[in-house]
């Protein structure tokens, strides 16, 4: 329904994962019945996770860890793993920065020229660990090096901007035919971020095997408040999942709905299904591992943009292992640990035994959800008060101290960017 904001101008009213809660059905299952495994291609993954392309996310080592556990990690492919031969030197510089510097310096630090012959090694270090290989290049640089990334192994290629669309208008440049493009790599293509209805489906009628959902709700990016745009993530996955229902109706072809940024706990992740998302992408929550490369910190994509940055460097509670963060056990009781076991039982609590029933629970407008009956934890900053052990952590001097409120970062290199 639209509201009328002023006159002549109309809006219709979109919500956030706070703002909304899944319906027990009349049926309750046994977890360990609960199927939570997806395809991406010919892939099959136990876990619906895709590990951010963030330099603080996925390196080559932990891209083998979170495969190993079940998920797929997407590499950044001009992050500073290709730019520079000891990118654990620059990571350690960026975690070492002062507030006020990090921005700055940042930039300096991804001026550094991609190498492609560092890409080819970090693919092949992927690859050596027995792991499907997924890494990521923006628009504007994906025909430029994609070969050189398959010939050394890559198994999913994830191409992604700010805003990608498949209708580029350029009077200066050759736009890339996205459709053209995709029949002619010969692996699974996920394309994003997208947050409309209209822009979901054209970019699935490119035939792409899945899309990205979610412009700006991660914890590091500045993108809805430097440019003003985005989409609540529960309104973006529900108009991307009906997208897609059309889509198939047209083709016959069943292309992923994948969820980027905004989500912190199980709760969140377990909406984002029940919105209509086939996996989830993650950023924050994995930044805050142990294995984690960032070192307590996280950023995304943009905030190192060299003339309109639009991301912050923000510090994590390094308080888990990904292990512990993914699949558990738990040691908190504020959702922020077993992200997916909290999926599987909330499945099974609500009598859902897959994602694709997962995707019709039932879904209310709920602003109460958060607080109602939650005031002594609210008050005394435990469990749901908490807002998350792991949280995103405010900076002083380039170093972690407690903060509140967390949700992982989207991936948003780059000026925003449409393709033909």
């Amino acid at each position: 329904m639209e509201i009328e904001i002023g006159r002549g101008k109309k809006a219709r009213r979109a919500y956030g994962f706070d703002e909304i809660a899944i319906v027990p059905s009349r049926r309750t299952r046994d977890p360990d019945d609960i199927d939570i495994s997806w395809k991406l291609g010919d892939y099959r993954f136990e876990l619906p996770l895709l590990a951010s392309a963030m330099d603080g996310v996925v390196s080559p080592r932990t891209a083998g860890l979170v495969g190993s556990l079940g998920g797929l990690a997407v590499l950044n492919l001009e992050g500073v793993f290709t730019r520079y031969e000891d990118a654990e030197e620059q990571l350690e510089r960026i975690a070492k920065l002062p507030q006020e510097q990090a921005t700055r310096a940042m930039q300096e630090i991804y001026r550094a020229p991609i190498k492609p012959e560092l890409m080819a090694q970090r693919v092949a270090e992927i690859k050596e660990q027995g792991v499907v290989v997924a890494a990521s290049l923006t628009p504007q640089r994906v025909s430029e090096h994609y070969e050189l990334a398959l010939e050394a192994g890559l198994d999913v290629l994830v191409i992604q901007g700010t805003v990608v669309s498949a209708e580029h208008v350029s009077q200066t440049t050759e736009p890339l035919n996205l459709k053209e493009f995709i029949r002619q790599v010969g692996v699974p293509v996920v394309v994003g971020g997208c947050a409309s209805y209209h822009t979901a489906l054209h970019l699935m009628r490119t035939g792409a095997a899945a899309v990205l959902v979610g412009v700006g709700p991660g914890a590091a990016c500045t993108t809805r408040g430097v440019l003003g745009i985005g989409v609540p993530q529960a309104t973006a996955i529900a108009d991307a999942a009906a997208a897609r229902s059309q889509n198939m109706l047209e083709t016959g072809e069943y292309v992923k709905v994948i969820a980027d940024g905004g989500m912190r706990t199980g709760g969140d992740v377990s909406k984002a299904i029940a919105c209509g998302a086939d996996a989830v992408m993650l950023g924050s929550p994995l930044a805050r591992a142990q294995e984690a490369p960032g070192r307590g910190f996280h950023w995304g994509m943009a905030t190192f943009h060299p003339s309109l940055p639009r991301g912050a460097r923000v510090a994590t509670v390094r308080n888990g292992t990904l292990e512990e963060i993914l699949t558990g056990p738990a040691h908190e009781n504020d959702g922020t640990f077993n992200l997916f076991g909290a999926l599987r039982t909330s499945m099974a609590t609500c009598g859902y035994k897959d994602i694709a029933e997962f995707n019709r629970a039932e879904l209310t407008i709920a602003p109460a959800l958060q607080t109602e009956g939650k005031h002594l934890q609210s008050s005394q900053g435990v469990g749901m008060g908490a807002r998350g052990s792991g949280a995103v952590a405010a900076v002083t001097g380039g170093r972690e101290a407690g903060g509140n409120g967390s949700g992982p970062s989207d991936v948003d290199e780059g000026e925003p960017v449409a393709l033909a």
